[in-house]
């Protein structure tokens, strides 16, 4: 049975309440997946939720949980990981967007929030795709986003893609199989890879166009090119998106054991700065099987 239900912030997401003193184990799944098909954030709250049993729920939902390399793992299966370290605000962005194997659902899981600020935020790339301007759509519509990787070892390759990459030949079946790959095995046992791909996704649900990329991250923290032509966005075109950003932020304000299931494909997330170094927020990826 699912419980209370209120808004979250100005969002289509939804905060789903413990209001029965269930186990989140019991909720119905099928009800669960029809409340995130449409609102594309769950925050579910008062159920006292731990890591392990964020990874016991999202196993419920999910075909396959995808390793993050970049992140600390808690649990022997690498799946269950502490979010990026530091207390720094991180920028708008859809989890492993620039490379090939974007996650579906992104899950956090907060054992103590920070006493003040440190929100996670985030951004629903549908309205962010609908406020930019026409101009701005067809330069987004018109190049595709490139990024590259040089030497990534091929154990991790193994981790990323999943259980079935055993062999080389494996790994080669799986890149071979997404559009905009290319790559090159070394001498080294590494793999140098390229990507291309569109800023702007079809999500996955209610097939709109939705802004859910990495492009925020590499405009505003590197100097390299951004498109596959070797151009950066221009400056009125990223003060466009910054003050798009601005006015969309929204935030989820943590409680301990709250747990939230964010659609990958449609949302961005980040996170505000803040100074409590108790703060632990744990984070799971997985692949949906709906």
């Amino acid at each position: 049975m699912i419980g209370k239900i209120e808004p979250l912030g100005t969002s289509t997401g939804k905060i789903l309440y413990n209001s029965h003193c269930q186990n989140i184990l019991d909720l119905s799944v099928a009800e669960t997946m029809e409340i995130f098909k449409s609102s594309g954030v769950i925050l579910f709250r008062d159920f006292g939720v731990t890591p392990k049993q964020m990874k016991d729920f999202s196993e419920q939902f999910s075909g396959k949980h995808i390793i993050d390399f970049t992140k600390v793992s808690i649990d022997s299966d690498k799946y269950v990981n502490f979010v990026d370290g530091g207390m720094d605000g991180l920028i708008p962005h859809c989890e492993n967007s620039c490379f090939p194997f974007r996650p579906d659902v992104i899950w956090f899981c907060c054992t103590v929030p920070a006493e003040q600020e440190g929100e996670t935020l985030f951004w629903d790339g549908i309205r962010v795709w609908e406020e930019l301007s026409q101009e701005s759509k067809q330069l987004f519509l018109s190049k595709q986003l490139k990024f590259s990787y040089k030497n990534v070892p091929v154990d991790i390759l193994k981790g990323i893609i999943g259980s079935n990459a055993n062999t080389i030949d494996d790994i080669k079946q799986r890149l071979d199989s997404v559009d905009g790959v290319s790559y090159q095995f070394n001498d080294d046992k590494t793999v140098s890879v390229e990507y291309t791909c569109s800023s702007v996704v079809n999500n996955k649900y209610n097939h709109q166009n939705a802004f859910a990329n990495h492009f925020w991250v590499y405009q505003k923290r590197t100097e390299e090119a951004i498109f596959d032509d070797g151009s950066r966005a221009s400056d009125e075109v990223a003060d466009e998106i910054e003050r798009i950003f601005d006015k969309l932020t929204e935030k989820i304000p943590w409680k301990a054991g709250d747990l939230v299931m964010m659609d990958n494909s449609r949302f961005l997330h980040g996170r505000g700065a803040f100074t409590d170094n108790r703060r632990q927020v744990f984070t799971t990826l997985s692949n949906l099987k709906f």
